[in-house]
């Protein structure tokens, strides 16, 4: 890839030639945790039984890409989960998780441009949906906990499409609604902040880094290094 070169201020562009239109691209994909929410849902959730520095030490491996097998890692984590209650992740919700800045306005910029929005996450359905629904996001997939007798139990529920959302099934997912929807990838726009947005990232026509670990900064086209989501609107115009 071509040399990164500051265009503004805390945004870098690499691998073409900005400004590009919003009305060259179909579908915008994003990545949850970090980047359209301020948290790390899994850490905040394992604080609630005293485990947020272990779970929090081993999704940043993860995030940055030490641990190569997301599975593994996420399978790590929720075992340490067991026992969290429903109540305990509602907190999570109302008293920590905040959308980033910059995201409402974003996507708003995009369904305007008649853009479709995906939200693809290694995080959990309880907080994804929410999210979806606050942010009138299209489409979301996501890892759905376990929960008996209003406690999680350190598993996950089988879903359609698997049990666990990480890199390859972001990718697959990214290609199965634009796929979908008539859409090639160069169409895409894929956003993220961790190791495990990278295949949908590289799928994409356009892949963005928001704050993220510096193998992710490496690899976009478009990095994000100050400021909100919306940034993205200097490099694509609406």
């Amino acid at each position: 890839m071509s040399t990164a070169n500051e265009f503004a201020p805390g945004l870098v562009i690499q691998g073409f030639t900005a400004p590009l239109a919003l009305s060259q691209f179909k579908l915008i994909a994003f990545d949850m945790d970090s980047t359209l929410i301020n948290i790390e849902c899994v850490d905040e959730i394992a604080d609630a039984v005293g485990r947020k520095a272990e779970v929090a030490a081993i999704t940043e491996a993860a995030m940055r890409g030490e641990i190569t097998d997301f599975k593994d890692s996420l399978r790590r984590r929720l075992a340490l989960l067991k026992g969290v209650t429903v109540a305990d992740m509602e907190r999570v919700y109302t008293e920590r998780l905040r959308i980033n800045p910059g995201a409402a306005e974003l996507i708003s910029a995009c369904q305007k441009a008649g853009m479709k929005v995906l939200l693809v996450s290694g995080g959990f359905t309880f907080f994804a949906d929410r999210v979806k629904a606050r942010l009138n996001i299209d489409f979301a997939r996501s890892n759905q906990l376990e929960i008996i007798n209003g406690e999680l139990t350190g598993g996950l529920v089988q879903q359609a499409w698997g049990d666990i959302c990480d890199g390859a099934e972001k990718r697959r997912t990214l290609l199965e609604v634009a796929s979908l929807l008539g859409i090639a990838p160069h169409e895409c726009i894929a956003m993220g902040d961790g190791a495990n947005d990278l295949p949908m990232m590289g799928e994409a026509g356009l892949s963005v880094a928001y704050h993220a670990k510096p193998k992710v900064r490496e690899q976009a086209m478009v990095a994000i290094h100050e400021g909100g989501l919306d940034r993205l609107l200097e490099v694509v115009h609406p």
